[in-house]
């Protein structure tokens, strides 16, 4: 059986239910394989005509032991959680015209319009699966920088297993993106909304992390979370870097690469994870926006944090990208010693400077590029004229930094990834395309209609944040049990 293990060497190995239930390791480290499973091209010839859901059940059942979720099971939860996309195919592929052996992987057809969809609709279900059969509940605590925390509500609203608590720095994501949190009437939703985040989404996670300290708070409201801090999150994800190479390759082998919009390195963490697993991808290419922590990381070997600046990629406005020391445990030949010492060292001083032969190690087969929010406007403007393509403001970083690194990385298909819809983002479109109507291409039905409801939640400053979560969690499941 395939067990995991704190990235920090802490406590025991553990099987993948623990792993994914309690989140965090006890040592505060994030949990990962004890092995990465491997693919062979043998395999991937076998998955290549799969439709999304029969080859997530593939690659999933690489990581998850029959014995701790038989075969049917597993095609219950992946059937039940992509059974409301919008797609049958849940991520469709689209082939720009305008821009050579461009293509576009389309992750906005889930409940909330973004690609957050696609890994919590399986990782809710798989918790509330594990849950049911325990007869327990959960306390699920989220930061959101725009994306994760609807996606989480949504797919939580409901479940008798769960309560979520989501968190958003007030008046720094879109009144879309806090709507579709905010009008979710169901009592176990619980949004809050907290002002004067200096750090954005990092405030919200440094918070999280406190209550995680708090040993007695987290065990008497069974606090866990489904941020991709949670393994479930990266194991997901593995399969759309699986699915994308295997629908626009000819051939297994091919040379192909994939540059995704990236703030917190989950999503890229999981393309890394697949790579290592046998995925033949050339190329992965970070795309940053003026928040370039990751730019810094595979540009330069240096882990440092600076003042955020507020950008038109909100989601990816990003100072501390955790899911790095995830990856970075699988190129230091998981020597969970050296990843302590530099979480250590980053948290005392705010700086890693890695060594050559790390750098090289982490570094290589990825690019990076930092993108103004100008050339991101730029880029939606030109895609939209040229062929009535709307790119959102993220997957227009990702078009821009492709562009920066084509003359490198050379002409072969490279796949950008969309990480969501338009609509959640209509003043940025506006001044994009210079009108003052969105086309209708920048609307979706759910988003026009969460505007005529009413909206609830919490409100807090981020000076009382924690003392606050405290209070309110604890008098919830005080009431509810």
């Amino acid at each position: 059986m395939l067990k995991f293990v704190s990235n920090k060497g802490g406590g025991q190995p553990v099987d993948i239910e623990t792993a994914i239930l309690a989140c965090y390791a006890p040592d505060g480290g994030l949990y990962v394989p004890e092995a990465l499973p491997t693919v062979t091209y043998e395999q991937l010839t076998q998955w290549k005509h799969l439709s999304y859901k029969d080859l997530a059940f593939e690659v999933l059942s690489l990581f998850i032991d029959r014995s701790i979720i038989s075969a049917a099971d597993l095609v219950s939860i992946i059937d039940a959680a992509y059974s409301t996309f919008e797609k049958d195919d849940v991520i469709p592929i689209s082939k720009l015209s305008s821009r050579s052996d461009t293509y576009i992987m389309e992750f906005f057809y889930g409940s909330t319009l973004s690609f957050k969809d696609v890994g919590l609709a399986f990782l809710v279900n798989l918790v509330d699966y594990f849950l049911a059969r325990k007869e327990e509940r959960l306390s699920i605590i989220v930061a959101t920088t725009g994306d994760t925390g609807p996606a989480a509500a949504s797919y939580i609203a409901g479940k008798s297993t769960l309560d979520a608590w989501v968190l958003y720095p007030k008046g720094m994501i879109t009144e879309e993106q806090e709507r579709q949190m905010t009008t979710l009437h169901h009592r176990n939703v619980h949004p809050v909304g907290v002002y004067n985040c200096a750090d954005g989404g990092d405030d919200l996670d440094l918070a999280i992390s406190s209550l995680y300290d708090n040993r007695e708070f987290k065990e008497r409201v069974n606090l866990s979370s489904v941020n991709s801090i949670n393994w479930g999150r990266i194991m997901i994800q593995t399969v759309h870097y699986f699915y994308g190479y295997l629908q626009i390759a000819d051939s297994i082998g091919e040379e192909l690469s994939m540059c995704v919009p990236s703030g917190a390195f989950g999503n890229l963490c999981a393309g890394g994870v697949a790579r290592m697993m046998g995925l033949p991808v050339k190329y992965l290419i970070v795309a940053n926006n003026k928040n370039d922590c990751l730019h810094r990381i595979f540009s330069k070997g240096i882990f440092s944090k600076k003042p955020i600046h507020e950008t038109v990629s909100s989601a990816i406005d990003i100072l501390i990208p955790m899911n790095f020391w995830r990856y970075l445990y699988f190129c230091v030949d998981q020597d969970a010693t050296k990843i302590s010492n530099w979480m250590e060292e980053f948290a005392t001083t705010g700086r890693v400077d890695f060594d050559h032969e790390t750098f090289s190690s982490y570094a290589h087969g990825f690019l990076s590029a930092s993108v103004s929010d100008e050339a991101t406007m730029e880029t939606i403007n030109d895609l939209y004229e040229l062929e009535s393509y709307l790119l959102d403001p993220h997957a227009a970083v990702a078009v821009t930094a492709l562009e920066q690194m084509r003359e490198v990385i050379g002409h072969h298909k490279v796949i950008c990834l969309a990480t969501a819809h338009p609509s959640k983002f209509p003043a940025v479109i506006e001044t994009a395309l210079n009108v003052d109507a969105l086309p209708s291409e920048a609307k979706h039905p759910s988003i026009e209609a969460a505007k005529c409801l009413c909206q609830r939640g919490y409100t807090i400053d981020h000076k009382h944040l924690e003392g606050g979560l405290l209070h309110a969690i604890s008098n919830h499941w005080e009431q509810s049990q």
